[in-house]
């Protein structure tokens, strides 16, 4: 259980994007220019700290993906969640940058072909954006279903990944 986190909002590639940490990895990324209010419906009643040097490493590069200067993460997270969470969001970060999968594949491959709807859910709850690429969901049909940074915010990364025109 997380006790503390450690945060700065920093402003990259014109939008502001709110940081989280703990001592064991990254905790949370938020949607483009939104404040703490975010990231403590996440963290109900977790201490949070504001503290650049926790979260610079994190920031760095998060801003070289915004600028096409990084295609993968290398950091440590620590995002606690369900087994069944746990599971789509690794799942998640299986997706290679500037493709897709559905939320139906995503269900498939966790080996739940049922759980379309729960795979949303999940989804919806993974509290660290881009990191952890729910942005690369979409729906069975192609369309970008929903995203909790906007249908923009979703729009600009698949565009900035190539995985749309």
């Amino acid at each position: 259980m997380i006790s503390k986190i450690y945060y700065h909002k920093y402003q990259l590639s014109e939008h502001t994007y709110l940081i989280g940490t703990t001592e064991k990895g990254l905790s949370f990324i938020g949607s483009r220019d939104q404040g703490i209010q975010e990231m403590e419906q996440f963290y109900y009643g977790v201490q949070l700290v504001d503290d650049e040097q926790m979260t610079n490493k994190y920031a760095n590069q998060l801003k070289e993906y915004l600028e096409a200067k990084r295609q993968d993460f290398t950091m440590e997270l620590d995002i606690p969640g369900t087994k069944f969470q746990e599971s789509v969001w690794n799942e998640l970060r299986k997706i290679p940058y500037g493709e897709t999968r559905s939320y139906t594949e995503i269900a498939q491959a966790i080996g739940k072909p049922k759980s379309v709807r729960a795979v949303g859910s999940a989804v919806a709850k993974n509290p660290v954006l881009i990191v952890v690429p729910c942005h690369r969901v979409i729906t069975k049909s192609h369309k970008l279903g929903n995203y909790r940074g906007g249908l923009t915010m979703k729009r600009d990364l698949l565009t900035l990944e190539g995985a749309i025109d």
